[in-house]
């Protein structure tokens, strides 16, 4: 059978190199809209997903805050006029750097230049039992899923006269006391506060407990003491019982067993770590043990010609940063900008510029008026916090609607102690 190459993509023109982006999240969009002016380039955006998601507000999803649809944005309209731009929905398979192309399901393709931004997805550290009973929050599938099974749960402790199992059914144990997590329990424990007792008179919500379980010494790791004190204090105030210095050994779907002892849930969320997604074809000098991809200072893979990585994925290890840079989008967009200016002064002769990274303050909200943010001169929490991290969450978003849209839900949760997506989605048989 014939191989399909470059289907359905024009040659490029004489002086016209191709640039093929994997992956349309954070990294791989804004450096796709900022090579996307620029008529000696031709761009190849490929992914799984039609749509970029914002992933900070997934557990808003996951807790029927928001729509999927209102953190998400079609990547075909944001490139509706550029000519030079060409996306294509396919599972990458592997990328073969030796004749430069990249193969995925839906055919074969040419690359000048490859840049690899897949993003992460969710570590369970080997333990096959705990990735096959737990969900992780990497992606709106996965939100969803949370979403339907915490709804379909407490519709089971109804029908159920069996203590043990309401009891599984009602309390949620969530694994990572990072951004993540501390999110995930706060959004959690304000409906089991507010709303959840309104909608289910019949059952009682004070024997609902929310674990939240860490195994180092305390929560938010990669902010300051300041920031994980106030978190402890805003999650106990709502409710959430923290295990610190714990580890979950194992989950069979009903009991979740730590090294401190057993918890009885049929909800378990892991948000305890982070790793590369797997993809065949580069050497194995270029990747680290946790799957991520070694790049130099301008984003060059290690030991490959042509190829780079961005975001979550890339491990560029320096002085200053011996773990990589942190996993957050400002990084990811941060090193798509720079790439950019590089890419186009290799063509013009000139040297590339090492990336250096300012870090603008890092930030994480517990709940109502509940936040802690850090700055590079200042770190506060409370209100204010709050108001900011909302502020700078909203206006990071792709699309006004899709602003207005978020704008509206919280203005209307914020008075009105409500949420209306509270939606069991089934699946097609």
């Amino acid at each position: 059978m014939e191989e399909k190459i470059d289907l359905n993509i024009p040659e490029t023109i004489p002086g016209q190199q191709r640039i093929v982006i994997l992956g349309a999240g954070f990294g791989g969009l804004k450096l796709a809209r900022l090579l996307a002016a620029d008529d000696k380039t031709q761009l190849l955006i490929i992914d799984r997903n039609n749509y970029h998601q914002f992933q900070p507000l997934l557990y808003q999803v996951a807790t029927a805050g928001l729509e999927p649809s209102s953190i998400s944005f079609p990547i075909r309209k944001i490139f509706q006029k550029k000519k030079n731009v060409f996306i294509r929905i396919a599972e990458i398979e592997k990328i073969d750097t030796e004749t430069q192309m990249v193969h995925t399901g839906k055919g074969h393709f040419r690359y000048d230049k490859l840049v690899i931004s897949i993003g992460t997805t969710s570590n369970f550290f080997g333990n096959r039992q705990l990735e096959e009973n737990s969900i992780g929050l990497k992606t709106v599938a996965e939100a969803l899923y949370i979403r339907n099974q915490l709804l379909k749960n407490y519709e089971n402790a109804l029908g159920s006269a069996d203590e043990q199992e309401r009891e599984a059914a009602l309390n949620i144990a969530i694994a990572g006391g990072g951004p993540t997590g501390v999110e995930l329990a706060g959004a959690i424990a304000e409906l089991r506060n507010t709303i959840l007792p309104k909608e289910y008179p019949e059952l009682d919500f004070t024997k609902m407990n929310i674990f939240l379980i860490e195994a180092a010494d305390r929560l938010l790791g990669s902010m300051s003491a300041f920031s994980s004190e106030k978190a402890k204090k805003y999650l106990h105030k709502l409710g959430v019982k923290v295990l610190l210095n714990t580890r979950v050994e194992s989950y069979d779907g009903k009991t979740v067993v730590t090294d401190a002892g057993k918890i009885l849930s049929s909800n378990v969320v892991w948000a305890a770590g982070m790793k590369g997604r797997p993809l065949k074809g580069l050497p194995e000098k270029a990747l680290m043990p946790n799957g991520r991809i070694r790049v130099n200072e301008f984003s060059e893979v290690k030991g490959v010609d042509h190829v780079y990585a961005l975001g979550d994925i890339a491990a560029m290890i320096l002085p200053s940063f011996p773990n990589g840079h942190p996993q957050v989008a400002p990084a990811a967009i941060q090193q798509a900008e720079n790439l950019a200016q590089n890419l186009l002064r290799k063509r013009e002769g000139k040297q590339p510029r090492s990336f250096q990274y300012k870090d603008k303050g890092t930030m994480a909200t517990v709940g109502r008026n509940l936040a802690v943010v850090e700055l590079s001169f200042l770190k506060f929490g409370g209100f204010f916090a709050w108001f900011t991290w909302m502020f700078v969450h909203l206006m990071s978003i792709l699309g006004i609607k899709n602003k207005f849209f978020i704008f509206t839900n919280w203005v209307s949760n914020y008075f009105t102690y409500n949420l209306s997506l509270r939606l069991i989605i089934k699946p097609r048989k």
